[in-house]
């Protein structure tokens, strides 16, 4: 069980899971095929690991193969390969073609169908071949091949195959007999018996080079070397080719990247406070006495659970045992990065999406070896095939980032609680918010609660002053983006020399281009959603012009931004809502001193633009900061003394429960990011619900105040945490059909008579169209939740006698979205 192997199904040679090996005959009706090629010696995924996919698959109503896809990050060892053979249906054409000629009736050109007579003829023999050899043969693309496909005069086959994913990289060694007759001098010596040939300048700068180092270079940093004093690449190929320069080949580095600590000391290297040792005392004393121990670690902003993490870690390491720190996203892995590799150096292994396949790979068979004992990654890493896994640790546990929203849709958090139990190992869930369902589990005796009030060397929370928007409005008689207030405290901060960060936290330039005639707005052709505008550096109007570019946040389409409306024509096209684009360009109009940075996923694409952005923020190079909600979570910026909140109230009009909880965590996790070196800090927050409770429990930092409100609600609507809530999404890419379908199933759920189970719907999905699909859902929420997975299954198995597709619906278990 747990090993790889290569199996045919439907005419393709796919990868499979070994799940069970047994002697049983097939039901009647299936034929046995073999197993043809077994990938690994060994179960690659651990009996653990197994029995957690099957826990996810039963839990998530997911299917198992979707589940262990996700488990394993080897793609790159597996490579497939699409070939092509003749059908009967094309050899008939073919011999029709040469007994008769072409007569048939088509849409191709003339060029095109003989290009289709080519391609048959080559495949006349009966062997396939690949795509390659016969665009090279007969000059065909992959349009004219998949035709030919749907015709059936082709049929195309998968074929997979291993791949060996080793990074290797070319390391240029000088020869030992250039070495030792003075391979590095620009001297020449006729007179030695045995002595080099005869080289010119730029040969001898190559030599020289290689010699000063050892006689060992790799070639990526020797062509960097070569270009910069100007000798040319090509001069390395022919030493490589007189024999004088060798190759061979190595396995590639792997560098974690990371922030430098900027002179600050690591997590590791405090000292713990009194609060600190209690809470490291707590998590220690459980994984002493060993088993399965939970525990919600509570700690205010800057009251340092880093430290706390750090230290539990090191005694699982003390131990023999290895450890897992979950973050929520990428942007958090290069300021974690750093800090671990300086408290535990080479046994630190990462895991997250911006890895390249190769080093999925090979970090995951690093860790699998036991070489790495210590994994950071985002939500997958909780697969992470750990040797003796004694600790794990899930910081910022509230974040909806751990969320799969993909099949199958797994909660990172919750799945780190069952791996634990599966491993009798002690989970640590951190957090400054944490959300209700934990919190509620804490208050069931379910998990330990750990609490620590204060921030490090007794430094204060931040001061928070809300702005009132709508008097700002009254008073100036103007819509801006920035507050009077909030401009001047910025000012007189950048003035001290301290560092400001404002979060606005929508992307783009402006949310919506409307025509001031008509109404209309501009929504994307793939999804029932407004296109939101992103502006041209170099520009300044305030009107919209063509070919600037609107683009749509959910599918990624794109357009220009038309020069009249599409539904009047009307020229006057108006931009409305302020993005972070926008924000930095205002910015830079009030405070042109300033040094500037913007950070959201327009200027952070990859883990590298994230490094290079802390690092300059860090540094002190950037003294005013504005992002999205990118910027609110888990960074330590000494400089920092002010942070301004602009726009976030917006997601209290969300047509969703956790709207508040999410407006809290979000409020109070900004906030954080204040006053945490020696200066205090303060918080300004602009809004135009000023009264609204999350808004006021945030502004004074009271977490159980906010919890205790926001609870009566949930329990007075049934929603979680006193109920079990699933959201089941009917999508389909033709209305009448996902109409249908969810009149069917509407009609299912009535006639059911679920006494344990409540189920609001159908109705539209709150964004209708998303990708060209249309969507709408059933809301479903129960007391236990047995109740609600054996109503899932059941509905499941109607919707397939119905002929509904599992592909057009969408289970998601303890749903995070609803939109």
């Amino acid at each position: 069980m747990g090993a790889r192997v290569l199996v045919p199904f439907s005419g393709q040679k796919l990868m499979g899971v070994v799940v069970r090996v047994h002697e049983e005959a097939p039901a009647e009706g299936f034929e046995i095929k073999p197993v043809q090629q077994v990938l690994d010696d060994t179960a690659i995924l651990p009996a653990e690991l197994m029995k957690l996919a099957e826990w996810i698959a039963s839990y998530y109503v997911a299917p198992l193969g979707e589940v262990l896809r996700g488990m394993l990050p080897l793609a790159a060892e597996v490579k497939r390969h699409f070939f092509y053979r003749i059908a009967e249906a094309g050899r008939k054409i073919l011999y029709e073609g040469a007994a008769k000629g072409s007569s048939r009736r088509s849409k191709l050109t003339a060029e095109e169908q003989n290009r289709e007579y080519a391609v048959l003829n080559y495949l006349e023999g009966g062997e396939q071949a690949k795509m390659s050899a016969l665009r090279s043969a007969t000059g065909a693309n992959k349009g004219l091949l998949e035709g030919m496909v749907r015709k059936k005069w082709l049929v195309r086959e998968a074929v997979a195959e291993e791949r060996d994913a080793r990074r290797l990289e070319k390391v240029a060694v000088l020869s030992a007999g250039s070495m030792e007759k003075g391979g590095g001098s620009s001297e020449q010596r006729p007179g030695m018996g045995g002595r080099l040939p005869r080289l010119n300048e730029n040969q001898l700068a190559v030599m020289a080079e290689l010699a000063a180092v050892g006689g060992r270079m790799r070639v990526s940093d020797l062509r960097i070397t070569l270009t910069r004093v100007g000798v040319p690449v090509s001069t390395l190929g022919t030493l490589i080719k007189r024999g004088l320069v060798g190759l061979e080949e190595v396995a590639e580095e792997f560098h974690l990247g990371g922030v430098s600590a900027q002179g600050k000391k690591h997590a590791h290297e405090h000292a713990l406070n009194e609060a600190q040792m209690e809470a490291l005392g707590t998590i220690a004393a459980a994984m002493d006495k060993g088993g399965f121990r939970p525990h919600l670690l509570y700690g205010i902003t800057g009251s340092g659970k880093t430290t706390v993490y750090f230290a539990a870690m090191r005694r699982a390491l003390d131990a023999g045992k290895s450890a897992l720190l979950l973050v929520p996203e990428i942007g958090l892995t290069p300021a974690m990065a750093a800090q671990m590799y300086a408290a535990f150096e080479g046994e630190v292994a990462m895991l997250h999406s911006q890895l390249t396949p190769d080093e999925r790979a090979e970090q995951w068979h690093r860790i699998r070896r036991g070489e790495a004992r210590i994994v950071v990654g985002t939500r997958s890493a909780v697969f992470a095939p750990m040797v003796d896994l004694g600790l794990i640790i899930v910081d910022e546990e509230h974040d909806s980032s751990y969320k799969q929203e993909e099949t199958p849709r797994y909660h990172g958090r919750d799945v780190a609680v069952m791996r634990a139990k599966l491993n009798e190992a002690v989970v640590v869930l951190g957090s400054a918010t944490p959300s209700l369902e934990s919190w509620a589990n804490a208050d069931k005796g379910r998990y330990a609660r750990v609490e620590i009030w204060e921030r490090v060397m007794h430094r204060p929370l931040p001061v928070v002053e809300l702005v009132d928007m709508r008097a700002e409005f009254r008073e100036t008689g103007q819509e801006q983006i920035f507050s009077r207030k909030l401009i001047e405290e910025t000012q007189l901060t950048l003035d001290r020399g301290e560092q400001v960060i404002l979060l606005l936290n929508r992307r783009g330039y402006s949310t919506v281009v409307m025509c001031r005639s008509c109404g209309e707005k501009i929504e994307c052709e793939n999804c029932a959603i407004s296109m939101t505008y992103h502006k041209k550096v170099s520009e300044n109007d305030a009107i919209a012009q063509p070919g600037q570019r609107l683009e749509c946040h959910y599918c990624g389409f794109r357009r220009a931004v038309p020069t009249v409306c599409p539904k009047c024509e009307s020229e006057h096209l108006y931009f409305l809502g302020a993005g972070s684009q926008q924000g930095e360009e205002r910015l830079q109009e009030l405070f042109p001193s300033a040094r500037i940075g913007r950070m959201d996923r327009d200027t952070v694409r990859g883990r590298s633009d994230m490094e290079r952005l802390l690092a300059r923020l860090h540094g002190g190079e950037i003294n005013l900061l504005v992002g999205t909600q990118m910027i609110a979570k888990g960074h330590d910026i000494h400089g920092v003394t002010l942070v301004g909140v602009v726009g976030a109230d917006f997601q209290l009009g969300l047509p969703d429960f956790r709207a508040a909880e999410r407006v809290f965590q979000l409020l109070t996790q900004v906030s954080g990011r204040a006053g945490r070196g020696d200066l205090p800090g303060k918080v300004l927050v602009q809004t135009y619900h000023p009264d609204h409770y999350a808004i006021q429990f945030a502004a004074t930092h009271d977490y159980p105040g906010f919890v205790a409100k926001e609870m009566n609600y949930r329990r007075w609507m049934h929603y979680p945490p006193f109920t079990v809530l699933a959201n089941v999404v009917i999508q389909s890419e033709k209305l009448e059909e996902a109409t249908a379908w969810a009149g069917t199933l509407g009609r299912w759920f009535q006639q059911a008579r679920l006494d344990k189970v409540r189920v609001l719907g159908p109705a539209a999905a709150p964004i209708v169209r998303l990708k060209r699909i249309y969507r709408f859902h059933f809301v479903l929420k129960a007391e236990r939740r047995q109740a609600l997975g054996s109503t899932l299954r059941a509905m499941l198995a109607y919707a397939e006698t119905q002929s509904i597709a599992r592909r057009n619906l969408v289970v998601d278990v303890d749903a995070v979205h609803l939109m």
